[in-house]
């Protein structure tokens, strides 16, 4: 079960994330970085994090009874999992908006007769060629008539039905608009779904993964063979498998693709940890570990094609290359499949599947990484879990207020917001918070501890001496270096966030600073508090506290204050003292007794003592 919601969690991320992240970094030469940082970085991420999981069959939070000091680590993960919820059901609510709009006889994106269309809009029914394209009884024909495309940009049906007609964005964060009320409800309903499915545990998991598993393959297969045969198709493909090499020179390429790779695999963000806890002691994590990133990220690339075939159609219609055919960004895939679903006989059927299969993925995404996050504050207060009742009704609150901290994305200004937080938190948090997993585990827990545990699962075979020989390695050196010279790669090639031509102002980039300052910085103030809980506080100030010394050199100087004791009688009364000790007033501290001195060994020579 665990292996299954491992495989299918992550199809959120290659459906949707994957293809216009790649799109943004130039197409084919974006493989390159990706496949090494998968190698280099995902795979012994994903090993270590299985591994550390199902050893001791705890949550992301109770985990680290390892090593209390360094929790905040499980608390930055569980942030960070919980703002990836929150705005991905945003894109869940817009998968059951095309869901419920694909149920009509024509799709309402293929054409451009409707009231949101602008006079840029081509459809397939144009003669582009024309500079004036429309037929005599279209509604543009009459709107447009001085109409002059002075800019040569023209867009999709597609392209105006996602951002003039679901979205309807305002100019900008800062013009924030009304509340689109069927958007939220589509919200509303996904957060519905997900309390109802987790209210019945997370076995109930496993039981959607075989035709949920399945389904997606169906679907693609049959958008990739229509992509095929639409004018253009090759354009795409080969911007898709060419690698532009001077896009490697360009820092952000290899960042991007190391913060998708931990992205893609759900590393960090604590679903792995509490899935894997509910497998068995003896799983083989080495098999999970090689199998799933590859399957993921081979699925990613297959996906690829679907989408850049149709890139490359729209390119044709528009006349343009396919680098400028759309606007990069997370609604790329709400722009492209639309689009090519609108080429399909029997449109409306496979839109109503397509878009049924992406909310059902969404959804059983947001079940697992929900039940992360809310296990988690769970496992912290085991108040809650007192009844089931009252197990419900946390579960209940947990979801309605994290629709409530969605609802902002879900205005006429939320996009703004919606991609704000998904460049923030889904970047620099995460690889921090793998940065500070290896130096707990790898370095403090120490690797030949680790080791001994890893062969307490898997046996001390030649398959697993030989991965470990490769993993520890990685974990010790080749990783965290790989880790530390993206973020300051990233850290060097910070600018403020712009989406196209729009420049978010001082005061947005403010809001996404904050939040990766949240996950990141409660890691070290974790650590600092319960160093202070724990007594540090005390020997920190006693270590940082004058000695009996301290004072003016010269002893008539001292007067009362720095008056030094009579060290002569202090010596002579500790000498005393110790002349009438007697050897029965002598014990070992370590509370072992002197009649099993003979059973301590050699080692009871080694005891230390202290009088009584």
């Amino acid at each position: 079960m665990a292996l299954s919601v491992l495989v299918l969690q992550e199809w959120r991320r290659y459906v949707w994330c994957f293809p216009y992240v790649y799109f943004r970094n130039g197409g084919g030469a974006f493989l390159i970085p990706y496949f090494l940082s998968l190698f280099l970085m995902g795979i012994p991420m994903f090993f270590l994090e299985l591994n550390f999981g199902q050893f001791a069959s705890l949550g992301p939070l109770k985990i680290w009874r390892m090593n209390p000091a360094m929790k905040g680590v499980g608390m930055s993960v569980v942030l960070i999992t919980a703002c990836i919820i929150v705005y991905y059901n945003v894109v869940v609510s817009w998968c059951v908006y095309f869901f419920f709009a694909s149920m009509t006889s024509q799709l309402p994106w293929s054409d451009c007769e409707n009231e949101w269309n602008t006079c840029r809009c081509r459809d397939t029914t144009m003669n582009t060629s024309l500079s004036f394209p429309w037929h005599n009884d279209s509604r543009l024909a009459q709107d447009c008539i001085n109409f002059t495309n002075t800019a040569n940009k023209t867009t999709t049906p597609a392209e105006e039905y996602f951002l003039r007609r679901v979205l309807r964005r305002t100019e900008g964060i800062d013009h924030g608009g009304a509340v689109l009320w069927d958007v939220s409800l589509c919200n509303l309903l996904a957060w519905t779904i997900v309390f109802l499915v987790i209210a019945r545990g997370v076995e109930t998991l496993g039981k959607v993964m075989y035709f949920a598993s399945i389904f997606p393959y169906v679907l693609l297969t049959a958008l990739l063979i229509r992509g095929l045969t639409l004018e253009g198709h090759s354009t795409g493909i080969d911007f898709y498998l060419t690698p532009n090499i001077t896009k490697l020179t360009d820092a952000s390429v290899w960042s991007d693709a190391a913060v998708q790779i931990f992205y893609s695999l759900g590393i960090c963000q604590g679903g792995l940890i509490a899935m894997s806890s509910f497998s068995s002691f003896k799983t083989n994590t080495l098999r999970d570990a090689l199998i799933v990133p590859i399957i993921n990220c081979g699925t990613s690339f297959y996906a690829g094609f679907v989408i850049f075939s149709v890139l490359g159609f729209m390119a044709d219609r528009k006349d343009t290359s396919v680098a400028n055919v759309v606007a990069d960004g997370p609604g790329l895939v709400f722009m492209v499949y639309p689009e090519a679903l609108a080429q399909m006989p029997v449109a409306p059927l496979w839109s109503i599947l397509f878009f049924l299969m992406m909310t059902m993925l969404g959804l059983t995404s947001q079940f697992s990484a929900t039940e992360t996050v809310l296990c988690s504050i769970m496992d912290e207060f085991p108040s809650l879990r007192a009844s089931r009742l009252r197990t419900a009704g946390f579960r209940a609150s947990g979801c309605l207020v994290l629709f409530l901290l969605g609802l902002p994305m879900t205005t006429e200004g939320g996009f703004y917001l919606f991609y704000l937080i998904d460049n923030y938190v889904g970047g620099l948090p995460l690889l921090f918070a793998g940065v500070f997993q290896i130096i707990a585990v790898i370095y403090v827990y120490g690797v030949g501890k680790f080791k001994k545990d890893i062969e307490m699962m898997l046996g001390k075979r030649l398959v697993t001496k030989v991965a470990l020989a490769f993993f520890i390695p990685m974990w010790c050196f080749v990783t965290p270096a790989c880790l530390m010279g993206v973020i300051i790669f990233k850290c060097v090639q910070l600018k403020p966030l712009a989406m196209e031509s729009y420049v978010y102002p001082d005061f947005g980039n403010a809001i996404g600073w904050i939040s990766v300052s949240a996950c990141i910085l409660i890691v070290p103030g974790w650590f600092i508090g319960y160093y202070c809980y724990m007594g540090g506080g005390r020997l920190l100030a006693e270590v940082n506290s004058p000695k009996m010394k301290w004072g003016p050199a010269n002893p008539d100087d001292r007067g009362e204050r720095y008056k030094l004791p009579d060290y002569g009688v202090y010596s002579r009364d500790i000498m005393e003292n110790e002349s009438k000790v007697t050897p029965h007033q002598v014990e070992p501290i370590l509370g072992v007794d002197s009649r099993v001195e003979g059973e301590a060994g050699a080692g009871a020579d080694n005891l230390a003592y202290k009088e009584t």
